[in-house]
C-alpha cells in the first residue's frame, strides 16, 4: 500500500526518528472481499460488525464491509481529490469521519455499524499492522448505550429480572434481559458477561450486546419468537407435535449442553423454561451460568420456593454442590417435560416432599409418549451418585441415534 493511498486517519507518528503507523481496529490492510466475508460471518462477529479494506477492483478506493444477520454487504468508498465519499454529495476528509457519520446515520445504508470486526487471530491485518491492544473490560464493542434499545413488550419475569422484546436501533428485533440489582450480585456480573461473550454455538442463545454502565443492567440477546420450550410445548401448536420433533428438541438441548460441558461451564438452572424456541423449531439453551450470580438468600434451600428443587440434583439442593453432573440430572427432568408436553414434574408434591421422595429413591414415571430407550436415559441421568451419570456428549450421541433409528427418513 503506497503512501499516496493513505488517508489522513493513517498519518504516522514520529518517535525517535522512527516511523510508527497507527492503524484503527476497523481497518484491514491485506484481505480480499471473500476473506472479509468469511471473517465477518465467523462466530466471533454478529450483526453490525464492520471493517474497511482496500478495494480489490478499484486501486486507490476502499470497501466498507458490514454484516447484516447471515449475509455481508459491501459498499464502495471512493477517493476524490479533496476527500472520500460513499454517496455522492457527502464528502469527508478521512475514513474516521466518514465512519462516524454513517454510524450516526446508518439508515442511509440500511445497516447499523455497531462494532469493528473481530479478526480470526491476526488474519488479514498484515505484518505492519498488529492487532489492537485488549480494550478495558466494559469498553469493548459489546458495550452499548441503553438509548439504542427500545423495550416493546414484556415477555416474562424470572429470578434474574424481566425479559422484554425490543428493537435495537429501531431495526433489529432483540430480547433484553433487565437485571434486578436487588437480587443479583452485580460485583460478579462483569466476569460472567465476559464468559457469555466467549461462548459461540448454534444451540446457545447468542449474546448481542450489554449495557452495564449504571443500572439497570441490560443483557441483549437474539430474539426467539416462539418463546420458552415449556410454554411452547403446552400450546396448541406444541401439543400437535409428534415424536420426531420432541426427540429433535432433546437433541438440540443435549448438543448445546455438550458444548458447555467441553468448556466446563455449569448451567445450574437447566429446565424447559430456560430453553427458547425459534420460528424454525430450533431450540437454544439460555441463561447458562447466570444462576451463580443470584444472592445466597435468593437461591438457596433455606429460601424455600426460590430454588427450583424439582429440577435440581439432590447434592445441589441439599449441599449446594453444583457440577456438570448436576446439570445432567436437570437434563433428565427436562426430558420428562419434553415428553409430557410441558407438564410440571412431581405434580402435587411440594419442594420439600419432592426432595424427600427423591432422596429415598423415587423417580418420575415414564411419560406415555416417551420411547423406552429415552426413559432409560432419564433414569441414567437420575442416578444417585453423580459420577455414575452420563456425560452430555454421550447423551447427545444416544439421542441422535435414537432419533435416526425411530425415524430413518431423518438420516
Amino acid at each position: 500500500m503506497g503512501w499516496g493511498l493513505v488517508p489522513s486517519i493513517f498519518l504516522p507518528r514520529m518517535r525517535s526518528r522512527e516511523l510508527h503507523l497507527v492503524w484503527p481496529s476497523w481497518y484491514f490492510s491485506g484481505i480480499s472481499r471473500a476473506q472479509a466475508q468469511q471473517m465477518l460471518l465467523s462466530p466471533a462477529n454478529g450483526p453490525g460488525a464492520f471493517l474497511i479494506r482496500p478495494s480489490e477492483s478499484s486501486r486507490g478506493h476502499y470497501s466498507l464491509s458490514v454484516r447484516a444477520q447471515a449475509s455481508v454487504r459491501h459498499y464502495r468508498i471512493c477517493t476524490a481529490a479533496n476527500g472520500l465519499y460513499l454517496q455522492k454529495g457527502r464528502l469527508f476528509p478521512s475514513l474516521e469521519e466518514l465512519l462516524a457519520y454513517y454510524k450516526a446515520n446508518w439508515k442511509l445504508i440500511h445497516n447499523p455499524l455497531l462494532q469493528p470486526c473481530v479478526p480470526q487471530g491476526a488474519a488479514g491485518r498484515g505484518p505492519e499492522c498488529p492487532p489492537p491492544p485488549q480494550q478495558p473490560l466494559l469498553q469493548d464493542g459489546w458495550e452499548r448505550p441503553r438509548s439504542e434499545f427500545a423495550l416493546r413488550r414484556k415477555l416474562g419475569e424470572g429470578y434474574f429480572g424481566e425479559v422484554w422484546e425490543g428493537l435495537w436501533l429501531d431495526s433489529t428485533p432483540v430480547a433484553v434481559k433487565v437485571i434486578k440489582s436487588a437480587y443479583v450480585k452485580l460485583a460478579d456480573l462483569t466476569k460472567e458477561i465476559q464468559t457469555l461473550k466467549s461462548l459461540r454455538h448454534e444451540r446457545l442463545i447468542r449474546l448481542h450486546a450489554v449495557c452495564s454502565a449504571g443500572e439497570p443492567v441490560y443483557i441483549v440477546t437474539e430474539l426467539m419468537r416462539k418463546g420458552n420450550l415449556q410454554a411452547f410445548l403446552g400450546s396448541p401448536e406444541g401439543r400437535a407435535l409428534g415424536l420426531s420433533l420432541l426427540l429433535g428438541f432433546a437433541c438440540h438441548v443435549a448438543e448445546g449442553m455438550s458444548y458447555l460441558e467441553e468448556r466446563r461451564i455449569v448451567h445450574r438452572d437447566l429446565a424447559a423454561r430456560n430453553v427458547l424456541v425459534g420460528d424454525d423449531l430450533g431450540c437454544k439453551v439460555a441463561d447458562f451460568g447466570l444462576a451463580r450470580l443470584l444472592k445466597e438468600d435468593i437461591y438457596s434451600p433455606s429460601s424455600g420456593s426460590k430454588i427450583p428443587v424439582k429440577w435440581t440434583a439432590p447434592e445441589a439442593a441439599n449441599y449446594r454442590v453444583y457440577s456438570q453432573k448436576s446439570d445432567v440430572w436437570s437434563f433428565g427432568v427436562l426430558l420428562y417435560e419434553v415428553f409430557t408436553y410441558g407438564q410440571c414434574p412431581y405434580e402435587g408434591l411440594s419442594n420439600h416432599e419432592t426432595l424427600q421422595q427423591v432422596t429415598w429413591g423415587y423417580r418420575l414415571p415414564r411419560p406415555a409418549s416417551c420411547p423406552a430407550e429415552v426413559y432409560a436415559l432419564m433414569l441414567e441421568c437420575w442416578r444417585s451418585s453423580p459420577e455414575e451419570r452420563p456425560a452430555f456428549a454421550a447423551l447427545q450421541e444416544t439421542l441422535d441415534a435414537a432419533r435416526r433409528r425411530l425415524h430413518p427418513a431423518l438420516t
